[in-house]
């Protein structure tokens, strides 16, 4: 009885050893697995994110149509959940118009090129932890890298080729000013999502999706680096181009914007890489500021199988949905804003907030390495960026009122319609030089006087 006693207790310290390590995945796990695995993660993944695209546009309309006082999608299937998927068929089947003066190589490929990078960023995304698929223990991830984040910047950064080559291709002014737009929009705030993301690093000491959710296993980083979230939260509704921030699509001033031309599968190609996009962005905040499938610490601390076995994926996928109903929630209450606005948020608020939120975070930790006092410089630190903030606001306040234009009152000479400047009035105002009206022309006939006017009318 005693040797069977011994041999289940160092049975049960060896599984018990080995808990840990068959649980959290680590780097060094990947590269293992058959292939028929492989293929079947690949596989998981793409079905995952179509039903993923189908289940977003199901809500978003549902969610919308709930805030608007009126009825959403409730005919295709039960409770409209079949009309993302007839939709699909619809565009899928409609005839394909390609304008005539098009680049048709580049007007074919440039849907591709926005819908596969949207794809390739999710691999990277962990589901869960180690579990056991057919004997097999594997992480719930599709691989890993140790620059793994970088990816999806670098992913980001392709599909936005997609759409300025669209734009481009289609040989029309709108087509083309969206691009443009597009581009502007990603430069602006990539590099403010880029920058979020580093104090991420500096804690978790790695850039690894599986070491960024491990590092998250006791207190998750969305209560260490609340503003770094928060700039992400904004730079990922730029990067998504949907509102408040979707002008490469201004329908109020492009029409369409960079898919204008675009119909049939070429279309769908577009809209499946934005919910795609939508998806990866959630997924990705989820993993570096949300413990990734960690579950919540009131479930983690009560049940201490939480985070063990497929558990985790359930934990993984309401926190997805959380952040699309946020996205949603946005896109039925914002309005559109300028773009003079979107610019300005980018380059002149997240940028430079950004960078000293990175430098307070870096100094911070090389304090605490040297074992300093971290509550009293934690405090210091918050007044020093509370004060930088205060008079950041009271300059910009202060420069704006200064900037504003004064009324301009024009004197109205012979000749001269109300309410209308002179060209040099208003370039001397500093205005931009507008020529002048010409009278209107009826039937190739001049027309100056209102009783001209009403006759070439009539």
């Amino acid at each position: 009885m005693s040797a069977h006693a011994t041999l289940a207790t160092a049975a049960s310290q060896v599984t018990a050893a080995a808990g840990p390590a068959a649980t959290d995945p680590t780097l060094s796990t990947f590269g293992k697995d058959p292939w028929w695995l492989i293929g079947g993660k690949v596989l998981v993944i793409f079905v995952f994110l179509v039903v993923t695209v189908l289940m977003s546009m199901w809500m978003e309309r549902r969610v919308i149509g709930r805030m608007q006082l009126r009825v959403g999608p409730n005919r295709a299937g039960p409770f409209g959940l079949l009309q993302g998927l007839a939709d699909g068929v619809k565009l899928a089947l409609k005839e394909d118009i390609v304008p005539r003066q098009v680049d048709k190589i580049v007007f074919i490929l440039a849907p591709i090129i926005s819908a596969v990078p949207a794809f390739i960023s999710f691999a990277i995304i962990p589901f869960g932890p180690t579990v056991s698929i057919f004997g097999h223990q594997t992480a719930l991830q599709g691989t890993d890298l140790p620059v793994a984040v970088l990816l999806v910047l670098a992913m980001s950064s392709m599909g936005v080729y997609g759409i300025v080559l669209a734009g481009w291709s289609s040989m029309s002014p709108y087509s083309l000013l969206g691009g443009l737009r597009s581009s502007a929009q990603v430069i602006s705030y990539e590099i403010a999502m880029g920058l979020s993301f580093v104090a991420v690093f500096l804690f978790a000491g790695t850039m690894s999706t599986t070491g960024i959710v491990n590092a998250q296993a006791d207190k998750w980083f969305v209560l260490l680096l609340f503003p770094s979230f928060l700039v992400y939260v904004i730079t990922m509704m730029g990067e998504s181009n949907r509102i408040p921030f979707d002008l490469p699509e201004g329908e109020g001033e492009l029409v369409g914007g960079f898919h204008t031309e675009y119909s049939s599968l070429k279309f769908a190609m577009f809209f499946l890489a934005e919910y795609i996009n939508l998806a990866t962005l959630s997924a990705l905040a989820t993993t570096l500021f949300l413990g990734g499938w960690r579950a919540p610490a009131p479930i983690s601390t009560v049940w201490a199988g939480a985070n063990t076995g497929w558990w985790p994926v359930l934990w993984f996928v309401i926190k997805i949905v959380l952040f699309i109903f946020f996205f949603v929630w946005l896109r039925g209450t914002l309005p559109r804003v300028r773009y003079d606005q979107l610019m300005k948020l980018g380059w002149k608020v997240l940028m430079p907030f950004s960078l000293g939120w990175i430098l307070l975070v870096a100094t911070i930790r090389a304090f605490k390495n040297e074992g300093y006092d971290m509550s009293r410089i934690s405090l210091y630190s918050a007044i020093a960026l509370g004060v930088i903030i205060i008079v950041t606001l009271i300059w910009e306040s202060a420069r704006g009122d200064g900037d504003k234009e004064k009324e301009i009152v024009p004197d109205l000479g012979a000749g001269a319609g109300p309410g209308r400047a002179a060209p040099a009035d208003v370039a001397a105002a500093g205005g931009f030089p507008v020529p002048p009206m010409d009278a209107p022309h009826y039937h190739g006939k001049t027309t100056t006087s209102r009783k001209e006017v009403t006759s070439g009318l009539h």
